[in-house]
């Protein structure tokens, strides 16, 4: 190394920074004002010099030894303080429920629950720029000690930490004058297998508060909540109603609307104010140029954006109005301000639709210069009829203003004609309304000591109400406070979907929710906090148990419904992408682990059914959105139809449906037309366009299908077609392995009668051998050579993992930002051997991108195929580029929030266990690939969960299966051991009949009789 250049380290994360260009980051490094390494996390590579980072991708990682140890290091639970907390949003609802995050100092946040689909960017632009907590409701907790009062957030406490165990947020408070500690316990009742336990529409709160003091405290702890029903529509006539019920064992805070009746009195004739008659904004004040010249003709509106409404010839449309093209219309400002005008008439009506951004996209009545009533779009083009109540202005000089000042994606406002009138809205238009419901707030145990009682309000009006209880802490005692919220939004609707929600089905109300909480409260959150404890209770480092279950989390968020007739849906991201898309979707490992219900029943409602088109056997891979042939897709729903099956208790689901399982391989027989194992033809697949020639990554996938097939075929009874899935796969991995590996890794052999068409070629790309990493998912052993595997592995570690991805996206500059320059990360694809065959068009930009769920399978694979150091890196990659410090740990990005492909990240924790399941068969197995003389983690099975252990010392092995809930029936059991003379298994102390036979390093036990476990039982197992 040039000792006169300065030498520079690469920080995972740095603190409070979102990316550094590499030209500052080389400022930095020379200045010496490396500042950021202060952070709390390890260093990940280095020292560089500057001259390193000219190579794109370092053949030399320099990996520290620190950060290295810390891979493998069992650690510490990771606790956020300070600016940590900043970005923290952990979804604490139940699964399809709708999203709300806690927040990191305990306040709640982000209320998508009121099916507004509230969408994020195709760009992912939150990994950029992060959210921060806002609300649009007054909500909140208060801790009263005699005369002092503090709000339970970072503005009452001045030392508060977080630390995230999903399903459960805890929140610690600390203030130097108070004699007190609090903690907060925030969480949705979570129970792997039970899917409808896991699925309220409810957030508890509890709060533990202890004396520290030396003499008795009395502590009063209230919780408030506005009445936020018909959030978004408080201009339409109705009235708003809070009351108190008193239940067994809850106090409950309701929170409801009606519609308001119109008034008896005669009514004055309406006063037409606007309807964009003229061609010009005639009477209108108009700044910046979002809204043209005039109002357009609705016929001259881009088709695009679809029949906006209203019932006259011109509106006002910033989108439609604004110059450019469709990328930078919508990013115009401006607004409109109307003439003044006298309040004389009950109610102002108009048309309104466009983006749904408070404040910013909106129609505002201004009286005295101030807002009095505002509304905005609903992100639809197609404008509805929206009203304010303005009796109590009645008099006043008002004017309106129409605003378009949002930037970016639903920035633009849509109004139609303005009208004053004393007739309200149609009767009976609240209860159809998507915010329609109930909201409220329950206080566990015995009655609430105070209650802001009873109230109504009109629903432009705001009304907040409380419930709280006093307790006298002596020295050294605690008291808990359980608040639980509940809300009750029945009315989803979604475009050519079912809608409704399921969560409606079981509960009436809101109060319905917190009556069955309430009776059922302490065996929910028992085995909530099981499971939590059960997941930790592991020999794998906190960190690695942090990162590849959190992203479970998603099946809380606004990426997952389950509609009022029990279908599961899902987008990629939220509101990005539709029809809970295959080539997506089958990247997700965890789901089907943990509620193996609703894979189930979507395999067989969707991808078996409406989906099916049982003549070609094509299952369309977006559902009823888009009915063509994935080729990725279709090989990874057959392997999800096969662990669906082995995630069941018994043959049921398999035989019911093997028809059109079987129907589902024609389009790929088809695509093999020459029966050697190889796709050829169109190859439409996850990075949005179709290949042609021989390519490696779905090649590979079509391989495990047929292995798939062929398990299912004999276990059906159709040796005939096992036998052709067999014969298939054989000649595949043969011609897969002679044809496409080049010594280094799999590739791409283009089709010459498509020379422009995108693919990787001769690049190294991360999926290039995706067909082996599922096979191991699902039991199926190896389907490719070992030893070209792992070399194709370690050249996918060489060629495109980078400590900092910056200097590569510096050099190919197209395509989004989920890795900033110093991140680290794996990237999509590169070119070791030069990018000459490269086709840069279309789509081609996704292969400079780091992309999260890509990255865990790889890594995965990685752990299964013998490279622990390299599988733990890429994924301890991602848990920083997620540090707190940067942006929200629970929010993994790619094409929306939230995205469904990073639940690929449990498939690297049954990696790193090695497990294998079949429920039909009885079968279960373990091969830790981590410490495994001395190994502890979590499974599940069909119908049961619990903690797998193993120990190996002075040649003996010892194991022991401790199931903590259901029941788990055990005829076969697969562990890692050579060598074995003898085996000894016992179940209630008492010893079972056992052969075994081993297999290189794979020994099978078979019981002589089933051990059948029920919650509490522990099968142990000896081998010396």
């Amino acid at each position: 190394m040039n000792q006169s250049q300065p030498e520079i380290l690469l920080p995972l994360p740095s603190a409070r920074h979102n990316g550094v260009a590499r030209r500052d980051f080389l400022k930095l490094a020379g200045s010496g004002s490396l500042a950021f390494l202060t952070s709390r996390m390890p260093v990940m590579a280095g020292p560089f010099a500057p001259g390193d980072f000219e190579k794109l991708v370092p053949a030399e990682k320099k990996l520290s030894p620190a950060w290295l140890k810390s891979l493998f290091e069992r650690g510490t639970p990771l606790v956020y303080r300070g600016k940590d907390l900043e970005f923290i949003g952990m979804p604490v609802g139940g699964l399809c429920s709708g999203q709300l995050y806690l927040g990191g100092d305990g306040r709640l946040w982000h209320w998508d629950i009121f099916n507004q689909q509230i969408g994020t960017s195709t760009s992912g632009d939150h990994y950029a720029k992060p959210m921060t907590p806002t609300a649009p409701l007054e909500q909140g907790f208060t801790l009263r000690v005699g005369e002092v009062t503090k709000a339970l957030d970072q503005s009452g406490f001045k030392d508060v930490s977080f630390r995230g165990e999903y399903p459960l947020g805890i929140v610690e408070y600390r203030e130097p004058e108070l004699p007190l500690e609090v903690r907060l316990e925030a969480f949705s009742p979570f129970i792997p297998l039970s899917l409808d336990d896991s699925s309220h529409p409810a957030t508890v709160m509890q709060f533990t508060v202890k004396n520290t003091d030396s003499q008795t405290l009395e502590v009063e702890l209230t919780g408030r909540l506005e009445n936020a029903v018909c959030l978004y529509h408080r201009n339409l006539a109705g009235t708003r109603r809070n009351r108190v019920v008193r239940g067994a064992g809850f106090t409950f805070l309701e929170c409801s609307a009606a519609t308001t009746t119109a008034p008896a009195t005669a009514a004055r004739a309406e006063v037409v104010f606007e309807n964009w008659s003229q061609p010009t904004y005639h009477e209108w004040t108009v700044e910046g140029s979002a809204f043209g010249s005039g109002p357009v003709l609705k016929t001259t509106i881009p088709a695009y954006q679809g029949d906006v409404g209203g019932d006259t010839q011109r509106v006002v449309n910033s989108h439609a109005s604004a110059p450019g093209d469709i990328a930078t219309r919508d990013d115009a400002t401006g607004k409109l301000t109307s003439r003044p005008f006298t309040i004389e008439r009950n109610f102002i009506q108009f048309w309104i639709g466009g983006g749904n951004h408070a404040g910013s996209t909106c129609l505002n009545l201004l009286v005295d210069g101030q807002v009095v009533h505002s509304a905005t779009g609903q992100a639809n083009n197609l404008m509805s009829v929206r009203q304010f109540d303005v009796q109590a202005l009645a008099g006043q000089q008002a004017l309106i203003e129409i605003v378009d000042a949002q930037r970016g994606a639903w920035g633009n406002i849509g109004v139609g004609k303005i009208t004053f009138t004393d007739k309200p809205a149609v009767g009976g238009v609240l209860d159809k309304l998507a915010d329609f419901g109930t909201l409220g707030l329950a206080l566990l145990g015995e009655a609430a000591g105070h209650t802001s009682g009873d109230a109504a309000a009109p629903l432009a009006d705001k009304i907040v109400g409380h419930l709280g209880r006093s307790v006298a802490l002596t020295p050294g005692k605690s008291a808990v406070w359980t608040f639980v919220l509940t809300w009750h939004f029945p009315n989803l609707q979604m475009d050519n979907l079912p809608g409704g929600r399921h969560y409606a089905t079981q509960f009436a109300s809101a109060l319905a929710v917190a009556e069955g909480l309430a009776a059922n409260f302490p065996r929910l959150y028992q085995e909530t906090k099981l499971w939590r404890d059960t997941w930790y209770d592991s020999t794998l480092p906190y960190w690695f148990l942090d990162r590849t279950f959190l992203t479970l989390s998603t099946l809380a968020t606004s990426t997952c419904y389950r509609f009022s007739n029990g279908r599961f849906y899902g987008w990629e991201g939220v509101g990005c992408c539709q029809g809970t898309c295959t080539h997506v979707w089958h990247y997700a490992q965890g789901p089907a682990r943990l509620f193996p219900q609703l894979e189930r029943d979507t395999r067989e409602r969707v991808d078996l059914g409406l989906a099916l088109d049982t003549a070609s056997g094509v299952s369309g891979f977006r559902g009823e959105f888009d009915r063509g042939l994935a080729v990725d897709g279709q090989c990874g729903t057959l392997l999800r139809i096969y662990r669906e099956h082995q995630m069941t208790a018994d043959d049921g689901f398999l035989q019911h449906n093997w028809p059109n399982i079987k129907k589902m391989f024609e389009p790929l027989f088809k695509l093999d037309g020459n029966a050697d194992g190889l796709l050829e033809g169109a190859q439409m697949n996850t990075l949005d366009q179709a290949w042609f020639g021989k390519i490696a990554w779905l090649s590979s996938l079509y391989l495990a299908a047929l292995r798939a097939g062929e398990a299912m075929g004999l276990e059906v009874g159709e040796t005939e077609f096992a036998g052709r899935c067999r014969g298939l796969a054989e000649r595949g991995a043969q011609n897969i392995d002679a044809q496409l590996f080049n010594g280094e890794y799999y590739q791409h052999l283009a089709d010459k009668n498509h020379p422009q068409t995108v693919g990787s070629f001769d690049g190294c790309h991360i999926d290039q051998v995706l067909g082996q990493s599922w096979a191991w998912q699902v039991g199926l052993g190896r389907i490719l050579p070992q030893a070209h595997v792992k070399t194709a592995l370690q050249s996918l570690w060489r060629y495109n993992f980078t400590p900092d991805v910056g200097p590569w996206r510096n050099a190919n500059k197209p395509g989004r930002w989920y890795a900033m320059a110093g991140e680290g990360g794996l990237i999509m694809c590169t070119w070791p051997k030069g990018d000459a065959l490269r086709v840069q068009t279309g789509f081609d930009y996704y292969f400079n991108e780091c992309m999260n769920g890509y990255e865990y399978q790889a890594a995965g694979h990685m752990l299964w195929e013998g490279l622990p150091m390299e599988g733990l890196a890429i994924t301890r990659a991602i848990h920083d580029r997620y540090d707190a410090s940067r942006r929200n740990p629970w929010n993994e990005i790619e094409c929306g929030d939230h995205y469904a492909r990073s639940m690929a990240g449990y498939g690297v924790f049954i990696a790193a266990s090695g497990f294998e399941y079949h429920g039909p068969h009885g079968h279960i197995g373990f091969a830790p690939r981590l410490t495994p003389d001395n190994f502890k983690c979590a499974f599940t099975s069909a119908a049961g969960w619990g903690s797998f252990s193993q120990k190996i010392a002075q040649g003996q092995t010892t194991a022991a299966i401790a199931l903590l809930w259901g029941k788990l029936r055990v005829n076969t059991l697969a562990l890692a051991a050579t060598g074995a003379t003898a085996v000894h298994v016992t179940l209630h102390g008492k010893a079972l009949a056992a052969k075994f036979a081993a297999d290189d390093s794979r020994l099978l036990i078979t019981l002589g009789t089933a051990a059948n476990m029920s919650a509490g039982d522990t099968l142990e197992i000896a081998i010396r």
